[in-house]
């Protein structure tokens, strides 16, 4: 057998091995493909709406002194944690504690000079009694011709002198006794002025922010330190007047945090929507669960619920990204899937809004397998 014809029969027998192939081929693309069918219709869609914000403890404790004095040490830096009560600075208090010293010594001499006045007062009220009685005893003496008409005269002056005595000495004990209430007023005032050379921490928290140093003087009202709840947090987002409408204390929200929204979603309920400025701004604060893993200034994008729209929807199975597009597989009249390019809108629940791609009432395929492809033929229950 010459060459070329042997070449030639090779190249025969593997064409009819290749359409043999083909035709297999053909035979299982026409079996359909098992889908599961959903419907493009008109459904309620709830609106929503987002704004941005930062985060933010719920406790906030700005530290400051109220006293004028340099600073002597200061215990704590930006990122420690502190617990209630903990001190985080101290201030020159020599003065203070030199003006409690003096206050304690008056309070003592106010204390003696009250004790002396109540006996003057007890020495005052025994004399009076004397006095009284030997008036008694001379009147009757008197009544019975016994004693003079001047002995008579002299003991009632005695008496008399007596019970101003009393009073007297009363009334300088009640001023003694004002003088150490005052002398203990300024003591507790002294001692009250003495702790402010001490500031310490108001609850459990982190330091986020320290602006003093060893050395500064601290001016009444001026931050030294910031100190945070950090276990509390909440959002705080600005909304305009018309969407501020829309939101209410109590109301549930979706919080995404993060630039790229990459955190989430969290959820969050309203719990103060107040006006913040005259150009119609509301500012609203979201307390974010506690379970979360947060931190004082974070970005962050609240989601809320508006009133519900009607909007042409398909299950949210039926998308299919492919790159940048999104599309669906629509099952025409012969029940072949056709890839359709669709624009998507926001999606509510199981549903996504579809705004062009598909017309009312289209059947779709929902969770399109990976071997379906366009103008595959399908098979499922009419939905």
């Amino acid at each position: 057998m010459k060459p070329t014809l042997a070449l030639l029969l090779i190249l025969a027998a593997g064409g009819a091995a290749g359409c043999g192939s083909s035709g297999n081929e053909t035979a299982e693309a026409a079996q359909p493909i098992a889908v599961t069918l959903g419907r493009a219709e008109r459904t309620g869609l709830a609106s929503s709406f987002e704004a941005g914000g930062v985060v933010r403890a719920r406790s906030t404790a700005v530290i400051a002194s109220r006293i004028m004095a340099p600073v002597v040490d200061v215990h704590v830096r930006a990122g420690d944690r502190v617990k209630r009560g903990a001190k985080l600075v101290t201030l020159d208090g020599r003065e203070i504690t030199a003006n409690r010293a003096r206050a304690a010594a008056a309070l003592r001499s106010a204390v003696e000079a009250s004790r002396a006045a109540d006996a003057e007062v007890r020495a005052a009220e025994a004399s009076a009694a004397m006095a009284k009685a030997t008036h008694e005893r001379i009147r009757a003496l008197h009544d019975k011709r016994s004693a003079t008409t001047q002995e008579l005269d002299q003991a009632v002056t005695a008496r008399d002198a007596a019970e101003a005595q009393v009073a007297g000495a009363r009334a300088r004990a009640a001023a003694a006794a004002g003088a150490r209430e005052a002398a203990q007023s300024a003591m507790d005032a002294a001692s009250v002025a003495a702790s402010y050379a001490v500031l310490t921490a108001p609850f459990d928290g982190l330091v986020t922010e320290r602006s003093v140093d060893p050395g500064s003087m601290a001016n009444p009202g001026t931050p030294l330190l910031i100190v945070e709840d950090a276990s509390a947090f909440r959002l705080e987002v600005r909304l305009d007047e018309a969407r501020a409408a829309q939101v209410s204390t109590g109301q549930a929200a979706e919080v995404y945090l993060g630039d790229a929204g990459s955190e989430g979603p969290l959820a969050a309920r309203v719990r103060e929507v107040g006006r913040v400025d005259s150009a119609h701004g509301f500012l609203v604060k979201l307390d974010l669960p506690g379970e979360a893993s947060l931190r004082s200034g974070i970005y962050g994008r609240a989601r809320f619920s508006g009133p519900a729209r009607e909007a042409l929807t398909v299950p949210a199975g039926a998308t299919v990204r492919r790159g940048q597009l999104t599309f669906v597989f629509a099952v025409d009249g012969e029940d072949r899937a056709r890839l359709q390019p669709v624009s998507t809108g926001r999606a509510g629940g199981d549903r996504v809004e579809i705004l062009a791609g598909v017309r009312d009432g289209a059947r779709v395929v929902v969770d399109p397998p990976p071997s379906l492809s366009d103008g595959a033929r399908v098979s499922g229950a009419r939905p």
